[in-house]
């Protein structure tokens, strides 16, 4: 028994200086940042990225070599002056990420924490100088690029991939969706494809299921402002007849479909988005006619850990549309919706809803939406958790 007590003892004691010695750690690292900037001009933000920052970011933001940083970089160390990898990030992860390290944001512990070191007026500074590193005007800013809506098609181009869903609550019952993958062109540009895919419930009970008429589509930015908070877009797609129209399945025609998507800013957490366009059959029929829509989402953001931690998004999306036949009546639609990131990057985000008829609802059901959604460009599915 003595031998276990004093076994339990060493094990407490050896605990006790482990843990003592992460405190001091710790504590060290922050009276080295601060000492690395304790006793310097630091009124710009070039100065305090050159006291802080540059020993790893290297000179311009475009990173230090390697010889010199004296530790083996991750695969997403960031080079400031790259345009197509700033722009899109927003101010708030930037400062996200330097309040509370790397793995604030699910990336390397190597960055560490500077809210000790750097006041956040410094801080502000800093990332306002990061910002002016991308050279290339055009570029929109990541604070346009607003929580997508369930319906409503979003302005800014991206590099996503999107699965989504509609699920029919009443009888008959059906299941539908697309899966969408988005490529960002250049400054302004992005190419989209999407693959449609349906399961129904026939009159006999039995279900059929596959995919319908896929679309390839083009974006582009008309107009940015980061100033004015506004966004305004175009795109035009091509669905092609690939789904068996006797299965409904596809419409058994090849149709256009042109758009304009406009996002604006309300407030620091606040947007609204609009959608507007037309679907336009090459030979138009009484069952596939020429159709119009528009789709409206407001939102506000909201963020756990004093700002910085799991964002939600609830929004309310207005959704009509109308065929364009003699005697026809325009369908409004309302959703409820939450969207939510998933893991500490905030790249994997999800969101359900239901959507509500509001007039000609016969024939037209409750429905539970949703969609999940990687933003590839920031990493792969299983990083940043």
């Amino acid at each position: 028994m003595k031998f276990i007590i004093n076994f339990v003892l060493l094990l407490s004691v050896s605990f006790l200086l482990l843990l003592q010695d992460g405190f001091a750690g710790q504590k060290q690292q922050t009276e080295t940042q601060k000492a690395a900037t304790k006793g310097m001009k630091l009124d710009t933000g070039k100065e305090v990225f050159e006291a802080a920052c540059i020993g790893c970011h290297g000179p311009g933001g475009r990173g230090q070599l390697d010889s010199i940083v004296g530790f083996e970089k991750p695969d997403t160390f960031p080079d400031f002056s790259d345009c197509n990898g700033s722009t899109r990030e927003k101010i708030f992860d930037w400062r996200a990420t330097i309040h509370g390290g790397g793995l604030q944001r699910g990336f390397s512990e190597i960055m560490p924490s500077w809210s000790e070191a750097l006041s956040p007026e410094q801080i502000e500074k800093v990332i306002q100088y990061l910002r002016s590193l991308c050279s290339e005007p055009g570029w929109p800013l990541g604070e346009l690029n607003f929580p997508k809506a369930i319906m409503t098609e979003k302005a800014f181009p991206e590099d996503e991939a999107v699965l989504s869903g509609a699920v029919n609550l009443q009888h008959p019952g059906s299941y539908t969706g697309e899966m969408v993958y988005e490529k960002r062109l250049g400054v302004k540009g992005q190419l989209e494809f999407a693959a449609p895919y349906s399961f129904i419930q026939r009159s006999n009970n039995g279900w059929v299921g596959g995919i319908g008429d896929l679309v390839a589509g083009y974006k582009r930015v008309l107009v940015a402002s980061g100033k004015t908070g506004s966004i305004l877009s175009a795109q035009g797609a091509i669905a092609l007849p690939t789904g068996n129209k006797s299965k409904d399945l596809g419409t058994g025609l090849t149709t256009f479909e042109v758009f304009g998507s406009f996002g604006q800013r309300l407030t620091t957490s606040s947007f609204l988005q609009m959608q507007g366009g037309a679907e336009l059959p090459v030979h138009p029929t009484d069952e596939v006619p020429k159709a119009v829509f528009l789709r409206t989402a407001v939102g506000k953001t909201f963020a756990q850990e004093k700002g910085f931690g799991r964002a939600w998004t609830p929004m309310v999306e207005f959704v009509g549309d109308r065929d364009l036949l003699t005697g026809a009546k325009t369908n409004w639609d309302i959703v409820t919706e939450m969207q939510v990131t998933l893991n500490r990057r905030q790249h994997i985000r999800a969101a359900f809803g239901i959507q509500t008829p509001v007039n000609n609802t016969d024939g037209r059901s409750v429905a539970a939406v949703f969609y999940i959604l990687w933003d590839w460009f920031d990493g792969g599915l299983k990083a940043g958790w």
